[in-house]
């Protein structure tokens, strides 16, 4: 079909006249409403962004003498951000002569390993990497999201006095009645 009858069937019907294919002789065309397709191909493109999932990495440095209160502390950190889903990356740093003992470096990677078996699997084992020994943990299930800050709940002596209050009013006595206060005498 000429172009110029093709166009003038697709203003009839409202319509655009798009190119398909360019390079294929006589070149391809189609009648379509270009702006609807353009929208579904948006939305089909938003579509599969929200199914893609962002990986984020987390670091966490130790040191071959760490400290058990501070183990524990970096512990907690790398547990909460294997609960959010976000792949762990563990670096050990050695300084100086630290550098002669890698199995110590290993032994604490090890460790932390064998504390997170239950929320992650090791993507890549322990490796040297010159000054640094690194280790990259998988989360296992699925990331919670994170926990809301509660709102703050009324304290005990709020609460009494909240309940005192109920309980006078219910009963007829204006909530101010109490006697003022004596006035002091200097």
């Amino acid at each position: 079909m000429s172009t110029p009858d093709a166009l003038t069937i697709a203003r009839e019907a409202g319509l655009d006249l798009v190119e398909v294919a360019a390079n294929a002789e006589p070149p391809v065309c189609r009648i379509m409403d270009f702006g609807k397709y353009k929208y579904e191909q948006d939305q089909k493109r938003k579509e599969s962004r929200k199914k893609t999932s962002n990986v984020i990495i987390k670091e966490m440095k130790f040191r071959p003498k760490i400290d058990g209160h501070d183990y524990t502390t970096k512990m907690k950190h790398v547990e909460r951000f294997l609960q959010e889903g976000s792949k762990v990356k563990l670096t050990i740093m050695f300084r100086g002569r630290e550098m002669a003992h890698p199995e110590l470096g290993r032994r604490i990677l090890e460790r932390v390993a064998d504390q997170v078996k239950e929320f992650a699997t090791i993507e890549s084992h322990p490796r040297q990497d010159g000054r640094n020994m690194t280790m990259v943990l998988n989360p296992i299930r699925k990331p919670q999201p994170r926990r809301q800050k509660p709102v703050a709940a009324p304290s005990d002596t709020q609460a009494d006095t909240q309940a005192e209050t109920q309980a006078e009013t219910q009963a007829g006595v204006p909530p101010d009645t109490e006697a003022p206060p004596e006035a002091a005498t200097g």
